[in-house]
Order: C-alpha cells, then sequence, then structure tokens
C-alpha cells in the first residue's frame, strides 16, 4: 500500500509541476502585501548568503543531535533533520508559502491558491516588509525556517520513532501547526502581528511551536526502553553546535531583509546572547557541583541562540547578554527538574527550545527599545516603564503554547492512527539505523 501511496504521490508532483502554468493561472493581484520590486544588490546579496546560512542549520541540527544519541540512533537521527530539508522545500513550493504569506483568511492563515506551485512567487515583485529584494528570495529565506522547525522536534522522540510516520508528522506538522503560525505572527494581516506581538526572527513561530510540539511527541510516544545511553561523539555535537551559531547569524541578522544597521545590530545581539548564555549554563553546572563539560557549553550556547530569536532586533548589546544569562539559567534548572522518569523527553528540546523559545519571548516584553528598533513605537519594554508590550507578549506566549501542544498532540494521534509511530521493542534494541535504513556506523 506504502508503494502505491508513494507512486502516487510522486507522479501527481511530477505532472503538476510540467504542466503548472497551464493548472494555474499566475494572477499580479496577489494580495495587497505584494509590491513592485525596488532591488537593492547589496540587500539581495546578503540575503541569498543569510538563506544559505539557514540552511546549514538543520544538516547542523542534525549533528547537534546526532552526537547526543546512543551509537546505533545517530544515522537515523541526523537523517531526520536531513529529511526535513527534502520534503518541506517540496512542501514549501507546492502549497506552504501561500499557507503563511498568501491573502489572509480571517488572521488565522493565508490563501495558498495564488501561489500554488509558487506561481506569482517572482523575481520582479517583493513582499511588502522586504521591498528591496526579490519575492522569490523571500520565500525561499522562508522556507529554510519551515525546514528546521520540525527537525527541532526530533530530538525529543529520539531512538523509537517509525521514520515514515515521521515523515507523515512532518508534513501534517507544517500543514496545521507551522503554516497557522507562521502567518498570524508575520503577516501584516495577522491576528498575532495586529496585536503588536515581536518575534524577530521566529522565538514564537519555530522555538515554542517546535518546544511544544516535541512536548507533546515525548508524552504521546512513551518512554524508550533504555533511556540513558552514552552519546555517541560528543565532538558530533560540538560541531553541530558550530555551524548551528554560524547559521544563526543568517537566521537572524537575515531576518532584517537587508544590509542594513538592523542587520548589524541583530549579529551583534546573537553574538553576545549565545556566548553568555553558554557561560552561564557552564559556571551554573560548577556552582551545582558539577564538571564543566563539553556537552554543557554547547547546550548553553543553542539556548542562548534560541531565546536571543524573538528579540534580536529589538534590544541593545546588554540586555542580549541578560537574556543570555538568564536563559541559560531557566533552560538549565528545567532540564534538572523535568520528570525524565515519566516523560522521555530524550534531548530536552522542550526545556531547551521551548522553554528558551518562552523565555526569550517574555523577555523581548521587557528590553525591546524604540532606540534600538523605531518598530517597537511607544511599548517599550517593561524595564522602560511600560506594562503594554510585555502583556501582549505573555497573552500571545499563552495562546501559541496552547494551540502548538494540543494540535501537535491530535496530530501524533492521527498518525498513529493512520500507521504506528513507535518501533516494536525488537527494532528498538537492534537500532534505528540498522532497523530502519539498513545502515551503521
Amino acid at each position: 500500500m506504502r508503494k502505491i501511496i508513494l507512486s502516487v504521490i510522486l507522479i501527481t508532483i511530477l505532472v503538476l509541476s510540467i504542466f503548472s502554468i497551464h493548472l494555474f493561472v499566475e494572477s499580479s493581484t496577489l494580495g495587497a502585501h505584494v509590491v513592485a520590486l525596488k532591488l537593492d544588490t547589496g540587500d539581495t546579496a546578503w540575503m541569498i548568503v543569510a538563506t544559505a546560512l539557514v540552511l546549514l542549520m538543520t544538516p547542523g541540527l542534525g549533528f547537534f543531535y546526532g552526537g547526543m544519541v546512543g551509537k546505533k540512533n545517530v544515522i537515523s537521527t541526523v537523517l531526520q533533520s536531513f529529511m526535513a530539508m527534502v520534503i518541506v522545500t517540496v512542501l514549501w513550493v507546492v502549497v506552504g508559502f501561500g499557507l503563511c504569506f498568501g491573502p489572509s483568511i480571517g488572521g488565522l492563515i493565508g490563501n495558498p491558491m495564488p501561489n500554488l506551485f509558487f506561481q506569482g512567487v517572482s523575481a520582479n515583485t517583493a513582499w511588502e516588509l522586504a521591498p528591496t529584494i526579490p519575492m522569490i528570495l523571500f520565500a525561499l529565506f522562508q522556507a529554510k525556517f519551515a525546514i528546521i522547525t520540525p527537525a527541532l522536534i526530533t530530538g525529543a522522540f529520539a531512538e523509537r520513532v517509525r521514520f515514515w510516520a515521521y515523515l507523515l508528522f512532518m508534513v501534517l506538522f507544517i500543514l496545521f501547526v507551522y503554516a497557522p503560525l507562521c502567518h498570524m505572527t508575520w503577516h501584516p494581516d495577522g491576528l498575532l502581528f495586529g496585536w503588536g506581538v515581536l518575534d524577530f526572527a521566529g522565538g514564537t513561530v519555530v522555538h515554542m511551536s517546535a518546544g511544544w510540539a516535541a512536548l507533546a511527541g515525548a508524552m504521546f510516544l512513551g518512554k524508550r526502553k533504555v533511556q540513558k545511553s552514552n552519546p555517541a561523539r560528543i565532538t558530533y555535537v560540538l560541531l553541530g553546535t558550530g555551524l548551528l551559531w554560524f547559521g544563526w547569524f543568517g537566521f537572524n541578522a537575515g531576518s532584517a531583509v537587508g544590509a542594513g544597521s538592523l542587520a548589524a545590530q541583530a549579529l551583534g545581539t546573537t553574538t553576545v546572547a549565545a556566548a553568555a548564555a553558554a557561560m552561564g549554563w557552564v559556571f551554573l553546572d560548577k556552582i551545582l557541583g558539577h564538571k564543566l563539560s563539553a556537552m554543557g557549553a554547547c547546550i548553553g550556547a543553542v539556548v542562548g541562540l534560541v531565546a536571543i530569536t524573538p528579540a534580536a532586533g529589538f534590544v541593545s548589546i546588554p540586555h542580549a547578554m541578560a537574556i543570555g544569562i538568564i536563559a541559560s539559567i531557566v533552560s538549565n534548572l528545567v532540564v534538572s527538574k523535568f520528570p525524565k522518569g515519566k516523560i522521555d523527553d530524550a534531548l530536552d528540546v522542550f526545556a531547551c527550545h521551548g522553554v528558551g523559545g518562552m523565555v526569550g519571548m517574555l523577555l523581548t516584553g521587557v528590553f525591546a527599545s524604540k532606540s534600538v528598533n523605531a518598530i517597537v513605537g511607544d511599548n517599550q519594554g517593561l524595564i522602560f516603564g511600560d506594562a503594554t508590550l510585555f502583556l501582549i507578549q505573555l497573552k500571545a506566549l499563552v495562546l501559541v503554547s496552547v494551540f502548538a501542544f494540543s494540535v501537535s498532540y491530535f496530530l501524533f494521534f492521527i498518525v498513529n492512527k493512520i500507521t504506528p509511530l513507535r518501533v516494536s521493542e525488537e527494532k528498538e534494541e537492534l537500532g534505528l539505523d540498522i532497523s530502519q535504513h539498513g545502515e551503521y556506523l
């Protein structure tokens, strides 16, 4: 049956790709937010580089996660990230971009029809909020955010998920969790955008959604047969952290959608927050009586990168340092107190990405400054004496948390009805590399 379904999918996409010019009529009226291109070659060059940097984060994540799991699950774990690049890219072109940035339907989701198979996603027009780069470049930059989000979730159910079930969940997650959150947060007609929610580069859209989905997945799939195993390669974790940190400059500085002062500010806050968080994590480990470990330094740096993501273009350098330290302390304590005996979040995705994203989102409401970014306006952060923005961020945090967790849990339930999510105990014992892919280190 699976062979038939996969054949139908391949043939359908192939036929629609070949005849899309006849099947889907390109419209010049794609919504009020598509404008004439005012090409800036500097902005365009930077955004091409930033797009490549963000894509590099996903294989970096594969190494980061792959080094943490047991040796018999490394290939499967890395491949889960790699296949996100494959599946989500195709899905994004077919329908994903339109769901996120198409004409708004009630501020909740975009109408995908005008942009099916990238119809109307032109090199000669621009997105209203990025008028100096071609719309196709903006669309491809946004695709990389969609790619890494389901890849982040995989760390929670590592070492026990069936690969085909994961691929199905990934597709459904993009359609029913990521796309609505992206539209509500980053589309000018989106619900959260209208509230005044600030999310510079994806603390809400990427990290909170992935974190809550990870918690839902860990709860739904249940515990691994053996929860503790020696990390396969800590050097992989170090390599993955370096690639993530490097790529994150595209993630955050690229979200300025131009090669200007705001991009430079976001690059600075990203650098400082990651360093401060890594320092905070290892210092706290020592204070609590643990050794200063390579794993701790890597996890701390990534938590800092997560936390600064929503705030990167809204806060000062010193406040970025504070965000990194606060987030690393909070996440470290959540990791140590997380009920691992009851909920097996294998690689602490919720405690690091979910909690880190929430801390960053709230601290954006504390430290956002109009002196850094004029879009903040008079509703500055709590530290400047105004609680308005903080309360907006808090309200959005509650909404996004409930939505991302509940819908993700439901999607795991649906996928499990279609095809079992968990491998058998025998295959788990054998390892996913052999049982799922017939390969091994």
